[in-house]
């Protein structure tokens, strides 16, 4: 059988070529870099230079800077006030000049020996202000009366920056602005100024960060913060311990007790001890002015003077400082003035009401808050209407109280008797012994042991008397020196504006 050869089953296939690729179309040249047009920059708001009244905008909007700014103002205003005081030879009292010789003594080791009070004076006989140990190296780096009215003015203003922060925090930084100012100008604050450095000054601040604590219920903070007022003046261990009742109220019970028992003893022990120890007297002399059967004082609780002072007090918190617990606060040292026999102790004036001002405006943010947070819809009124109410009385009292002196313009003019008291300061010679009343003390004790005329005293080397603001009568400085120590021959070697300086005979001036 034959076997047919086939050609191939699939036979090979030719492919036929691609037709050629279209030409693309011509690629537009791309320009170089340059230039393209920039883009246009996105337009930002304009801000003009920064300038002083900006920053200080910022700052009192800031929650944190806010409280420090209102003491900076606090604080320049008092120093401007003081500083006036001092170029003017003003002199409120013989307390500045008493208070610089305790500086002096603890700058130079040798304790609080005030010869004001008389010769070996223990100051310590007289109040009980360990505290004040703290003036000594402020004495040493600056040894002038008028650096003790700048730490009382820097006080009071942190003070104001505590009252700013309480404020604040409850109601927000407007109002908190508002309170704090017109705590930092209350007249209590006011008047302490205006009369000079007392020891009170270290207290103000005390009260203000107790009293914060104790609105915040941070107890323990309250009770370290009240405890070393004991250590400021002996009748503020009864003010702790009624910071102590407080703290015990609100639920502070074991740290109630601790303070209490803290500033019971430390009262006890400076009345009963260490002022009788260190006092001529061998007593607390002001304990003889506490009732003594006057009808002015038990009689006379109704006394104008006051009612006066419980009235201004009412007037700067709008009264809601009473719907607080801390009110409370206020009776000791209320209750020791009025009953006192020395009616300088009742009214508003002096440096009295300085403890006061911070416990009341503490007492018054509480109540606001106790208001706005109560039940009852009229007192919810009251509490957001009293911090305007606050602010308000501030702006009234301005005018009658001392820092309403400076809004006048007569008020920065020179003293016309400065250049007199700078020239009969200049007579006295450094280190020397002097007798004075009250119009250039302060100034004089810079230039050696100072001591008041109306005590007695050793025969010093000068006799200087202000007779239009001493306080010592119309007696020349010559007069007093030959009443005082008749022995001694005085000539008189400086007599101008009613300053008169009586020398020793035979000692050397200038």
């Amino acid at each position: 059988m034959s076997v047919n050869v086939m050609s191939p089953i699939l036979p090979v296939l030719s492919v036929p070529p691609l037709p050629a690729a279209a030409p693309l179309p011509p690629v537009s040249s791309v320009p170089p870099v340059s230039s393209v047009p920039p883009t246009p920059p996105i337009p930002q708001r304009q801000r003009s230079p920064r300038g002083p009244l900006d920053v200080v905008w910022a700052l009192l909007r800031n929650h944190r800077t806010a409280p420090i700014v209102v003491g900076v103002v606090v604080f320049i205003t008092y120093l401007l006030y003081s500083a006036q005081q001092w170029r003017s030879f003003t002199v409120r009292s013989w307390d500045l000049a008493i208070f610089s010789q305790l500086a002096q003594g603890y700058a130079s080791w040798i304790g609080p020996i005030v010869s004001v009070k008389g010769s070996g004076f223990n100051l310590l006989g007289d109040h009980f202000h360990p505290a004040l140990v703290a003036l000594g190296p402020v004495w040493a780096l600056f040894p002038s009366p008028f650096a003790l009215l700048v730490v009382q003015n820097l006080l009071f203003a942190v003070s104001a920056c505590v009252i700013t922060r309480l404020a604040q925090r409850r109601f927000g930084t407007p109002t908190g602005l508002g309170i704090g100012l017109a705590y930092g100008f209350s007249w209590g604050l006011q008047y302490a100024v205006d009369a000079q450095f007392h020891e009170i000054a270290f207290a103000v601040p005390l009260l203000a960060l107790s009293g914060e604590a104790i609105c915040l219920r941070r107890f323990r903070a309250a009770a370290l913060w009240a405890a070393p007022l004991v250590f400021v003046k002996e009748d503020l261990g009864l003010t702790v311990l009624v910071v102590a009742a407080v703290i015990f109220f609100l639920g502070g019970r074991r740290i109630g007790l601790l303070l209490a028992g803290w500033g019971v003893l430390l009262f006890i022990v400076a009345v009963a001890v260490v002022i009788p120890l260190l006092s001529p007297t061998g007593t607390w002399v002001y304990l003889s002015s506490l009732g003594g059967g006057s009808s002015s004082v038990w009689g006379d609780l109704l006394n104008s003077a006051k009612l006066e002072t419980v009235l201004w007090l009412l007037l700067i918190c709008a009264a809601i400082a009473l719907c607080s617990p801390l009110a409370w606060i206020l009776v000791p040292s209320l209750a020791w003035r009025f009953l006192s026999s020395n009616s300088g102790y009742w009214g508003h004036g002096w440096h009295y009401s300085a403890v006061l001002m911070p416990v009341l405006f503490c007492a018054a943010i509480d109540g606001m808050h106790r208001a706005r947070t109560s039940a009852h819809r009229w007192f919810q009124g009251y509490g957001k209407v009293a911090a305007a109410s606050v602010v308000a009385v501030a702006l009234v009292f301005v005018p009658q109280t001392p820092i309403g002196s400076m809004l006048r313009p007569d008020y920065w003019h020179p003293s016309s008797r400065a250049a007199s008291a700078s020239a009969a300061l200049a007579t006295v010679r450094q280190g020397s012994t002097i007798e004075s009343d009250i119009g250039l003390m302060s100034y004089l004790v810079t230039k050696g042991t100072v001591y008041w005329i109306g005590n007695k005293n050793p025969i010093p080397d000068f006799v200087v008397v202000d007779r239009v603001g001493g306080g010592g009568g119309t007696h020349t400085a010559l007069q007093w020196a030959q009443t005082l120590h008749p022995d001694i021959p005085y000539t008189t070697v400086f007599d101008r504006d009613g300053y008169q300086v009586a020398a020793r005979s035979g000692g050397v001036t200038g």
